[in-house]
């Protein structure tokens, strides 16, 4: 997940059931997406692991990575791309060992310094800073300071992951302040997927970083 440039990493909503496997296609159809995050709750593995198969597909065939939120044991029962891991979900050195060297692991680390220094030294591939804004997604217990994306991105080459209440019309602050990537849930999910898409790409083109 290096890239010189901002990309998209689309975060599931909870319920990806009915008619979302067709919205994901459409939305990688819209534009550029680097990673796509299975994010479910309340359901048992194989539960979880029925519902992601379809979309871990189309993932593949869009060569979108596919990423599983908090779970190693799923996202090694399914030989997902990489996890994502937050401060209580596991360590970075067994997921390291469990899921294999080409696997990309990412953690949360809210608005912490010190909590992204040490995934940086524990060997994660890239740290996440958020929420930025105040997002419908899930309860936010912190507010990140834009500034925190700059700091990183000057000291450290892993990369940048900015969340939280991202929309195409107040994402240019963080791809100028260094972020790597977008993650983004309800800024595409909560309405129409293409057209949000596209706009984030349009936004997201010549920013000056």
């Amino acid at each position: 997940m290096t890239a010189p440039d901002c990309q998209l990493y689309l975060i599931s909503p909870l319920d990806v059931s009915g008619d979302f496997a067709a919205r994901l296609a459409r939305a990688f159809d819209a534009g550029p997406v680097a990673a796509f995050q299975f994010r479910v709750k309340g359901i048992d593995e194989h539960a979880a692991v029925k519902l992601a198969e379809p979309l871990q597909a189309i993932c593949a065939q869009h060569d979108v990575a596919f990423i599983v939120n908090d779970s190693i044991s799923l996202a090694k029962r399914l030989g997902a791309d990489g996890v994502h891991l937050g401060q209580d979900d596991g360590e970075v050195a067994d997921a390291r060992q469990r899921l294999g060297k080409e696997a990309q692991i990412g953690v949360a680390c809210k608005d912490s310094r010190h909590l992204a220094m040490e995934a940086g030294e524990a060997g994660a591939d890239y740290v996440s800073f958020g929420a930025f804004y105040p997002s419908t997604t899930k309860v936010t217990t912190v507010q990140a300071d834009i500034e925190l994306l700059s700091w990183w991105s000057n000291l450290f080459e892993i990369p940048v992951v900015a969340i939280g209440g991202i929309t195409p019309a107040n994402c240019a602050p963080l791809v100028a302040a260094g972020a790597d990537f977008l993650a983004v849930c309800n800024g595409v999910w909560g309405g129409d997927e293409a057209q949000a898409v596209a706009d984030f790409a349009s936004a997201m083109t010549g920013v000056a970083r």
